[in-house]
């Protein structure tokens, strides 16, 4: 992987993640539409705006109650929701998407069908067919003057936005910003003298405590659900966002809406779910606010976003690895590739290295670096306590920008010509972490496959072990090979649990 992530994170083999902005821009998971909220909504949504603003703390309700005798305190959401809600807001998106020409049937003009198509047969526009198509999400105000965050798949794609206030006013937003990496971005109203919400930090947030969010459901606006924060640092996608798990009750529509803490504050914006329905399945995921925040920063200033990038893949340290490694615990993160050239390459990290500590700061998994590297910028340090060998040593690494290729100008390489052969191949030695793990005792690994080698079926990742018989534990054997051979060389390569011959033509 190109990016920061553990190779083992959290799999859904049975489970479909769903972004839930309501409706389909950018491919949403679609909402029934609601034109009239419903005397019930439309009450309780008057109830919330008319009550009284305060600044007074969350209180507990100490008292036995019917069925928690004991008198255990539970939390009081009402004055989160009567301080912050004015300061969500319902997110509409309207945008164009162009679709294949529909094709009349073939018919004759005395067939009694002809006119039947020909009248119902949709207009085509000219210039191309597009088709409108409209979405909802959630938002928050984070600066009085109109500053908002959401989600960037709810303003993806769209061509006009426009933010509802809990007070029903209405303004046309403009989408200052959009990072589909870590799926947050920044709108702006024309407003001023806004109510804001608080924001947190993810740092201090513990499992088991008390959240809430508030946002839009099937466009049910001003809708508040609650629950518990289940798990901290979920790696749910490939991006390296470590996600708040929670249980509260999202569905499509709270997309870029806010999770709350019992104090009032914005410590995440809720995102995704694990979902076989499309709907609400006891499991939802939110942004962690610190990065959102990060990316908010950079928008306003620079009206773009920069990721840094440490160029390497990684695991958890289970029982086995620790005893292998001679580790006194289970704890680090560990190393399972090395980017060629990146700034891992370039610090000296190595396949097999476990990371124990990063700027002083105890590592427990493999996301937990992955979570430094989201926040931090290109140009960073990270001065890492690395295990090696049975020994501890220290390794400083500067991070790179996300979007840089590495460096491979000294990478081993077929890519080039030949003596006229030119395979398409950029190749490496094995270390020996990589050959134990394979199995085998050399080969070169394919890190890039281009031209000829694509072509014929080789594949990056595939493990090169000899070329027309001969074993290759070098670049340098590989061209030989090829120089004495005339119009194709076959090239034996292992794929998994699989040996196979490919040839390849290199005229």
């Amino acid at each position: 992987m190109s990016h920061e992530g553990t190779v083992t994170a959290i799999t859904a083999k049975r489970l479909t993640l769903a972004l839930f902005a309501a409706g389909v821009i950018g491919g949403a998971v679609g909402t029934i539409a609601v034109e009239h909220k419903d005397a019930t909504a439309a009450a309780a949504a008057a109830s919330i705006a008319a009550t009284p603003a305060t600044p007074a703390p969350v209180a507990a309700a100490p008292a036995p109650v019917a069925g928690n005798p004991a008198g255990v305190a539970l939390p009081d959401f009402t004055k989160i929701v009567s301080r912050n809600g004015p300061a969500v807001v319902n997110i509409r998106v309207v945008g164009t998407t162009k679709v294949s020409q529909r094709q009349m049937p073939q018919f004759d003009e005395d067939d009694p069908f002809f006119e039947f198509f020909r009248r119902f047969q949709p207009q085509q526009p000219r210039g191309g067919r597009g088709e409108l198509v409209y979405g909802a999400g959630s938002g928050f105000i984070v600066s009085p003057n109109g500053v908002i965050l959401t989600n960037a798949h709810v303003v993806r794609d769209a061509d006009e936005v426009t933010v509802k206030l809990q007070d029903r006013r209405e303004y046309r937003a403009k989408v200052l910003g959009s990072d589909p990496k870590t799926d947050v971005a920044v709108l702006k109203i024309d407003a001023k003298n806004l109510p804001v919400v608080p924001l947190g930090t993810t740092r201090n947030l513990q499992v088991g405590e008390w959240v809430l969010a508030i946002g839009s459901p099937y466009d049910l606006e001003s809708t508040v659900t609650a629950g518990v924060v289940s798990a901290k640092g979920r790696n749910i996608d490939q991006n390296g966002v470590q996600f708040i798990q929670t249980d509260v009750a999202v569905n499509p529509g709270n997309s870029g809406g806010p999770l709350f803490n019992t104090r009032g504050e914005v410590v995440g914006i809720n995102s995704q779910i694990y979902s076989q329905t499309g709907g609400y399945q006891g499991l939802s995921f939110a942004i962690p606010i610190d990065v959102a925040v990060r990316i908010k920063d950079q928008i306003l200033a620079t009206g773009k976003v920069q990721h840094a990038k440490l160029g390497v893949s990684l695991q958890d340290v289970s029982q086995g690895f620790a005893d292998a490694f001679k580790l006194q615990s289970p704890d680090g993160a560990l190393v399972a590739n090395v980017e060629r050239g990146s700034a891992a390459d370039k610090a000296g990290l190595k396949s097999g290295d476990v990371i124990r500590k990063v700027n002083g700061q105890p590592l427990v998994t493999g996301g937990d670096l992955s979570a430094m590297v989201a926040v931090a910028k290109p140009g960073d340090k990270l001065a890492m306590d690395v295990w090696r060998d049975g020994k501890e040593m220290q390794v400083t690494a500067t991070l790179a920008n996300a979007k840089d290729k590495p460096d491979l100008a000294d990478r081993d390489n077929l890519a080039g010509n030949d003596n006229g052969a030119k395979l398409g191949l950029a190749l490496r030695p094995l270390d020996p972490a990589e050959r134990n793990q394979a199995g085998i005792a050399s080969g070169l690994l394919v890190e890039d496959a281009g031209g000829a080698a694509a072509i014929a079926g080789v594949h990056p990742g595939d493990v090169l072990l000899a070329v027309n018989g001969k074993p290759v534990n070098s670049v340098g054997q590989v061209r030989d090979v090829v120089r004495k051979s005339a119009k194709s060389v076959a090239l034996l390569v292992q794929r998994g649990d699989d040996k196979i011959f490919i040839p390849v033509p290199i005229g």
